[in-house]
Formats: C-alpha cells, structure tokens, sequence
C-alpha cells in the first residue's frame, strides 16, 4: 500500500492541481494565492457561507438536518445567507475549502485529519465532533453466501485468505488494517476499490468481504448482496465526524463562529430526540438519491446482534472534541503517517480547536455527551 498515492492525496492533488494551472501559477505560489485569501468582513455585519456536508455519511447528518430546519438563522447576523454543497466523500470538501470555496465542512474524521495538514495552501483547523461510533464507519460485509457466524471472532478468522476491499485512506481502511494486525488475519487480496467498485464486486461475486460506511452498508444487507459480520465492537475500535472551519474566518469572524457552533449544537439535540426519527429520515432522502426509507432509517437507528457487531448506542454526541474524540484523532494521525498520506506523525498544536465549542456548551449550560441516537427495534420504524 505504501507505493499508492493516498486517496486523499491524490483528490487534493487533482484539484490543486487545476486551480494552480487556472491562475497561471506554480505549486510553490498556491500558499500566497490561496492562503488567507478569504474577506470575511466585520463582526455584525451579514455574512455568506458556504457549508460541505455528506448527506452519504451517516455519521455526519447534523449537517443534513441544518440544512432544512436553519437553526442558523437564529444566530447568524440578520440578513446572512448559506448555500450547503453536497460532498460525495470528505475530500471533496477539503478540497472546497482548501481553495477558498467553502467555508465550513462536515466529514469524516481521516479528511478532517488530513485538511489541517495542508496549511501551506488554508489553514482548516477542527472546532467540534459530529458523532462517534462503533458500527458507522467500521462495518464489516461479507458476500451473502458466507457461512454463518456464532460470533464477530469467528466472522474475522474467515477472513484470512479472502478478497477484501476497501477505500484506501479512508476511515475503512484505517479500521480494516487494525483489525489485521490486531488477529493477525491476512487477507490473500487487500484491494483499493470505491463503493461503486465494491457494490459490483458483490453483485458479482468478486470480492469476499468489504468494510463500508453507513447508510452504503445498510443499503448492501437489506438488498440482499451482502451480509453483516462484525464491526468495531469486535476489537474495541470506533470512527467519527469532525466539524472543520476556516481559520480566517475563525480570526476575522468569532461571531459567526459561535453562532454556526449554537446551531451545530441545535441540530445534534435534535438529532438525539427519536421523536424525530421519522422527520430525520424524510430530510436526508431529500437530499440523497438511491436509498429507500427503510435503509436510511436502518443506517441511523437498526438494531442488529451483538454477534454481527450490534451496538445499543449507534452514535455517540460529545459535540465537543472530548478526550475520546481527540484519543481517535491521535490514533488516526499515527495511521494517516504510516500509509505516507500525511507527513507528520503528529498534529500542530492548533490544528484542533476545542475550546471555541466548550465555550458554547458552558454558555448553554450543558455538559458533553450532549446526547447519542440509540439503535432502536424494528417495530419503531414506521415507514413501508
């Protein structure tokens, strides 16, 4: 894997890339051309912002929910305006926001990583956690006709000598390769391949197992081309979705600032609340396509066995980048490092900023966890 160009590297590459033939400029000029170029205006004054989010990405729907319900509004200067930009995967937004073009992004937390390090061209630093898991970046699919498992131990040992994929670089990578060294399983093929690649590699009975993210995972089991065999419980290993801004917006706009992290924290309280389950899963399939109701409920609500990975809590709300939030953070750092898709084994110190959402939450007078979204039975969902 060491002789691939990562992932996350290779998209940033491609769209520096152009932006810099764009302008005439060479690789070495993109930090004054880019850097800083932002004029975000006074404080008070009506803002423009343009926010990447994942609708593709479970763990990350705040962002999906801020969308129709503006809890924004309440807090932005009057007469300010968002625009939300769809990102099929997290780097696509670093990419936006790198040059200039987005503001604020929702992703995963191996593109949030992997944003802060790319200082010489924008400075992005994490301010707040979108949620933590077990079973939403790290689940584990085999072909339908695998055998059947008593347990997550079991499903691992058959791994070895099977055909695995994943997206290199990706939050699955980084989860399928510590399961490895954790059991010692060795897959006879580790291939690179995107969902659309693994979704036909099942269909077609290419590949033996997968590690997918939530809703593409639910999409998988519940039409039929692929069964769940264990997730992150199985080796106590969990993901999560950053929150990442700008830091000239975070210098030049501490209003703006607090009133996007007021409203972060709105949406993730309303994403807590199964009350709104049902409101939750109607929003998201207004903004995706290809996913049915009962799969958009199931990746954010299903209950599945404990032998398959089942959790009781599907996503945990610090809000806050919380000492296990930054204990992932540490531990992805170290892995982007490995796989030379970073080039340092540890963050600036700037490069999280968790006091500006702490502040947040003391003024509101909460404490983190704010909250989580439990799995629930499948009696509660209420949809055909």
């Amino acid at each position: 894997m060491t002789s691939l160009m990562n992932w996350f590297n290779r998209c940033i590459g491609l769209t520096l890339t152009a932006a810099v033939a764009s302008v005439g400029l060479t690789v070495g000029s993109v930090s004054s051309a880019f850097a800083g170029v932002n004029n975000y205006g006074k404080v008070g004054t009506p803002i423009h912002l343009t926010v990447g989010y994942q609708p593709y990405y479970t763990e990350s729907w705040s962002g999906v929910v801020m969308q129709p319900m503006k809890f924004y509004e309440k807090y932005l200067p009057k007469g300010s305006t968002v625009t939300f930009a769809v990102g099929l995967q997290g780097a696509v937004i670093v990419n936006a926001m790198l040059a200039g073009k987005q503001d604020i992004g929702y992703m995963g937390d191996m593109p949030a990583i992997v944003s802060t390090t790319k200082q010489q061209v924008a400075d992005l630093r994490i301010v707040a956690t979108l949620g933590l898991g077990y079973d939403q970046c790290n689940i584990f699919l085999a072909k339908k006709d695998a055998p059947k498992f008593a347990n997550q131990d079991e499903a691992i040992k058959w791994l070895n000598g099977k055909r695995v994929a994943v997206p290199k670089g990706s939050c699955t990578d980084r989860f399928a390769q510590a399961v490895f060294k954790k059991t010692g399983v060795e897959p006879s093929s580790y291939l690179n391949q995107n969902i659309e690649v693994i979704t036909s590699g099942f269909r077609a009975g290419k590949i033996d197992a997968a590690v997918i993210w939530e809703p593409t995972a639910s999409r998988l089991v519940l039409e039929g081309l692929a069964k769940r065999i264990a997730s992150g419980t199985a080796v106590n290993e969990n993901d999560g979705g950053f929150l990442v801004m700008r830091n000239d917006l975070i210098e030049q706009r501490p209003d703006v600032v607090k009133a996007w992290l007021n409203a972060e924290l709105d949406a993730q309280l309303y994403l807590a609340d199964p009350k709104n389950a049902e409101n939750i899963v109607n929003m998201v399939k207004g903004q995706t396509t290809g996913f049915t109701d009962k799969v958009l409920w199931t990746s954010l609500y299903g209950t599945y066995p404990a032998s398959e990975g089942g959790t009781s809590e599907r996503i945990k709300l610090p809000y806050v980048v919380s000492p296990e939030a930054m204990a992932l953070i540490t531990k992805a750092t170290t892995f982007l490092y490995e796989v030379k898709s970073i080039n340092t084994p540890k963050l600036r110190a700037d490069a999280v900023m968790p006091g500006l959402a702490e502040a947040v939450l003391k003024e509101r007078g909460l404490t983190s966890p704010i909250g989580d979204v439990k799995a629930l039975p499948a009696s509660a969902y209420k949809g055909n």
